[in-house]
């Protein structure tokens, strides 16, 4: 059992890399924007690019692990990872740069469903998946925490002419000691019967996953235009032959990409609507967050990134902890935790509306840390538990595939709500009513998210396991 702790250890590597590389670029912005002579909406599209790339071929992903092997597409990930990597750090404009971005996202799409699809594998027993599933969650909070930090800081060195490189080549020895770990010690796993891959399905469903990712992260004010609603409507239409032709596939027993007996599971099902409401809740909070710190309460944006740090603190915690508590009441110690999160919202609405001291912002966002923190883990185990080997990577991809467009959708959503209480000139007032409104939704969102998870099965999350 140590020894299957050992491989955890390696392919959280390709998680730490997949969540870090979502954070660090933020910071370095200005620096990339004025050293490559980016444009506003190119410098958007650079950090969307990613986001694209990753959303669009998860489920790609999962498949790929199913058919071929999961320990060979996770290191085949992790070498593109790499070298897309390595092309951010050389870019020497917005174009090769965004380019570069879209396959950095494509690469951690293939390395992050195999992830939990190993945990579940290399864990099948409750109490050690549990544990498993903290590591795993402890390991969000790392990348989230690192990703600013190293952003900040390799942007901040002077001994360099253009440090933000130093961002994106910090991947190179990080990935290949991944690398040189998986192929020493991590074991081949994929579903045994003989399959084929389905090529067309991967042309459609990346098509239709493209165009809908990139109509939500273009821009929250840019997505009413006529093009953007056009290309919405067609992506939906692709999708929905996708759906059509997939189960045509499955019926006549060819090669697919989707297999819809995953929403015969009920816990899958419950699964995706908790994690979709959940990560509503959590993109769009820390988007209007950043914007209320910074424009409503005045605080700088050093000092906004290390009170965010907090929060990510409070997440690492909550990850070592949740584990104990899980083991012992159950899914109701995840209740529990959602209630937590609600009541740290609503004292955030009451604080953050007036002066509030440096110290109070820090440990408000250190709690609302440790509610998500000691909710997130379980909500992966909701989704993948009882699932049968064959679906297992299948099942990964959508999980986070659903996870991902439900962020984007929190965030184009409840920041379109933000901007419209906030309305055109803007006043320290206004900012306080639409903080206000935008974290009500935010409570909604976790109120749906609390019914799901009441419905779950008990055996799902079994407590007092000694």
């Amino acid at each position: 059992m140590k020894h299957n702790y050992l491989k955890l250890l390696v392919i959280l590597f390709g998680q730490l890399l997949t969540i870090m590389d979502i954070f660090i670029i933020n910071v370095s912005i200005p620096s990339i924007q004025r050293d490559i002579d980016a444009s506003n909406g190119e410098m958007q599209l650079m950090i969307a690019a990613y986001l694209i790339g990753f959303a669009s071929f998860l489920i790609t992903g999962g498949r790929l692990g199913d058919v071929y092997g999961r320990k060979k597409i996770f290191i085949i990930g992790l070498v593109f990872f790499m070298i897309s990597s390595i092309t951010c750090g050389i870019s020497q404009g917005a174009v090769q740069l965004m380019i570069s971005r879209l396959a950095q996202g494509i690469s951690a799409a293939l390395m992050a469903p195999q992830v939990l699809s190993m945990i579940q594998i290399l864990f099948p027993v409750h109490e050690q998946r549990t544990k498993a599933m903290g590591w795993y969650g402890i390991t969000i909070g790392i990348g989230t925490i690192l990703g600013q930090f190293l952003g900040g800081y390799f942007s901040s060195l002077t001994v360099l002419e253009e440090p933000w490189r130093l961002i994106f080549l910090i991947n190179i020895p990080i990935c290949l000691i991944a690398i040189f770990f998986s192929v020493k010690i991590v074991e081949e796993s994929r579903f045994s019967i003989k399959q084929s891959f389905d090529n067309w399905g991967v042309v459609f469903l990346s098509m239709g996953l493209f165009g809908m990712t990139y109509t939500l992260t273009v821009s929250e004010k840019e997505v009413f235009f006529v093009k953007n609603i056009l290309l919405m409507i067609t992506s939906v239409g692709v999708l929905i032959f996708f759906i059509k032709n997939q189960k045509d596939k499955l019926r006549n027993k060819k090669p697919y990409l989707i297999d819809f007996e995953l929403f015969h599971y009920k816990n899958f099902n419950l699964g995706i609507v908790a994690v979709a409401f959940f990560f509503i809740m959590l993109d769009s909070y820390f988007y209007i967050l950043s914007l209320f710190f910074q424009d409503g309460l005045m605080i700088g944006p050093l000092r906004a990134g290390e009170v965010i740090v907090f929060q990510g603190l409070g997440f690492i915690l909550a990850s070592v902890f949740s584990v104990k508590l899980i083991l012992r009441y159950g899914k109701k110690a995840l209740i529990a935790g959602l209630g937590f999160i609600m009541l740290i919202l609503i004292l955030q609405i009451s604080f953050f509306n007036g002066p509030t001291e440096f110290y109070q912002l820090c440990l408000l966002l250190f709690l609302h840390g440790v509610g998500v923190g000691s909710v997130i883990p379980s909500l992966a185990n909701i989704a993948l538990s009882g699932m049968p080997e064959k679906l297992i990577g299948n099942a990964s991809g959508v999980y986070n595939t659903f996870q991902q467009i439900a962020a984007i959708i929190g965030i184009v959503a409840v920041g379109s709500v933000f901007y419209y209480f906030l309305g055109e000139k803007p006043l320290i007032q206004n900012y306080h009513k639409a903080f206000t409104v935008a974290i009500l939704i935010n409570i909604l969102c976790l109120v749906i998210v609390l019914v799901t998870v009441i419905k779950v099965p008990d055996d799902v999350l079994p407590q007092n396991i000694q």
